[in-house]
């Protein structure tokens, strides 16, 4: 690999992919390109030295172009939930893309244990793509991403409002991530020298429970706050009934089911050692969001 290699976000039309972006020209990365399927939207990026190319993980022919002159590329795991198979497909075109433009190394967006057991409808997405990389001869570093930190402020006002934190996962937990930090994980594994294959656990400091969630919200909130456990199919049918899409609402009962089976555990080192940094805690995300007024 150059001494100044270029580096390929796909996906740079999101929020994770355009914060890895920014990250990347932060750090003193120069040869930067953002791939997405809407260049006009990142318009600043350009402005910022970014070379913006267009690329459809639906339109498997206009992918080797787009990824073309790359050395190390980040691939952000599709959001495309509504119909079986097609992220997979998605992901495996960007990988023989990447192959035929030369690619040497991906950096991939995974998830927590995704084996046949999850109770995660998604997860044979990510476990196809994993064994897609280990199938393509490149270099690769999967980064299985634990659940976002950010996903519980959508119940925090309510939580707030009624004294009452409901949820599905027991005693169970999760080792939260924010998912500024997700994004730093990528552009620390994207600007890296490793060539070597490997997966690493991308996890906040600890497991952390909805009893102590709720033991946070009253803390930072000034007003009690208690867990009240629900069957994850009664947890389903409620953010069904406040509005939550229903495939989403099933996302969220699932991985309520993977927390109380310790799905979503243990914490590691890892996120530290990839990045010199210290990963954000449950505590401190929600308090700096209370402070800005977000929950």
């Amino acid at each position: 690999m150059s001494a100044n290699p270029t580096l390929l976000v796909a996906g740079a039309g999101g929020h994770l992919g355009r914060r890895v972006v920014e990250l990347l020209l932060d750090s003193g990365a120069t040869n930067v390109v953002a791939a997405t399927r809407s260049p006009e939207k990142l318009a600043d990026l350009v402005a910022r030295g970014v070379t913006v190319r267009r690329a459809d993980f639906d339109e498997p022919a206009s992918l080797p172009a787009a990824f073309a002159g790359a050395d190390r590329m980040l691939l952000i795991s599709t959001d495309a939930l509504g119909i079986p198979g097609r992220r997979l497909a998605q992901h495996r075109a960007a990988i023989d893309a990447a192959v035929r433009a030369g690619v040497q190394h991906v950096v991939y967006t995974s998830m927590p244990n995704p084996d046949p057991d999850s109770p995660i409808n998604f997860a044979p997405d990510h476990r196809g793509t994993e064994e897609a990389l280990e199938a393509s001869g490149l270099g690769y570093t999967v980064l299985r991403n634990n659940w976002y930190t950010d996903l519980l402020l959508a119940g925090v006002p309510a939580a707030l409002a009624s004294g009452q934190l409901v949820g599905a996962a027991g005693d169970g937990g999760a080792a939260y991530i924010a998912r500024d930090d997700c994004a730093r994980a990528a552009a620390a594994a994207l600007r890296s020298t490793e060539t070597a294959s490997r997966t690493l656990n991308i996890t906040g400091p600890a497991v952390v429970g909805y009893a102590e969630i709720a033991a946070i919200l009253s803390e930072i909130g000034g007003k009690p706050v208690t867990y009240v456990p629900v069957e994850p199919a009664a947890f389903e049918a409620g953010l069904i009934a406040h509005g939550v899409p229903a495939v989403y609402a099933q996302i969220a009962a699932e991985a309520d089911v993977a927390k109380a089976r310790g799905r979503m555990g243990p914490a590691t080192g890892e996120f530290q050692a990839l990045t010199g940094t210290s990963p954000t805690s449950v505590r401190d995300f929600l308090t700096s969001s209370l402070a800005l007024q977000e929950i």
